[in-house]
């Protein structure tokens, strides 16, 4: 195997069942699909189950896995979205009051008081989003993924992709004010 192969290269070693290629997409991969599925489930649990059921689809379907048609992440990154938006409507989700506190690597305490009531109220916003909303902002912005990507992993085309992402600024600024203005989303 090569010292430093493509996720293209490791799927067809997976799918040629070679643990040790499955092991090194898991490592590369694993922590980004964890976080991508807790933006949208909003639960780190939940998160984790769905990124080790992602990873598990990853290695039952690896010889359906094409290339041509999508990279890897592309690939990845829908069958996390999918199981989130799956087990979405089925949840209760708890009051983002009762959140844990996510620590700012700011030194100073008024900067991270500032970051962290920042990071509540996107939170809170977020959270106030369609799914599919929620999906867009997470991937194009917090994921860092291309437009096309993004669209891809949400079998959407470009265009729909960027209407859903417009759609979904404009919902998450709104949101964003109303809480600055009243203390809460609705």
């Amino acid at each position: 195997m090569l010292e430093d192969p493509s996720d293209e290269a490791l799927m067809a070693a997976v799918s040629e069942r070679q643990h040790r290629a499955f092991r090194i997409l898991m490592g590369r991969h694993m922590p980004r699909a964890i976080r991508v599925a807790q933006r949208i489930v909003r639960d780190p649990g939940e998160a984790d189950d769905i990124g080790q059921e992602a990873f598990l689809r990853v290695w039952s379907h690896a010889a359906s896995f094409n290339p041509e048609i999508a990279k890897f992440t592309t690939w990845l990154y829908r069958i996390v979205l999918n199981l989130a938006f799956d087990r979405t409507p089925r949840r209760q989700h708890a009051p983002i009051d009762e959140a844990a506190d996510v620590r700012s690597d700011d030194p100073g305490p008024v900067e991270r008081v500032i970051a962290d009531e920042e990071r509540r109220i996107l939170e809170q916003a977020m959270a106030g989003l369609p799914e599919r909303q929620r999906g867009a902002i997470a991937l194009f912005h917090m994921e860092g993924l291309s437009g096309e990507d993004s669209a891809d992993a949400m079998n959407l085309s470009a265009k729909a992709f960027e209407s859903l992402l417009g759609r979904a600024r404009a919902a998450l600024k709104e949101n964003v004010k109303k809480i600055q203005d009243t203390g809460r989303c609705a």
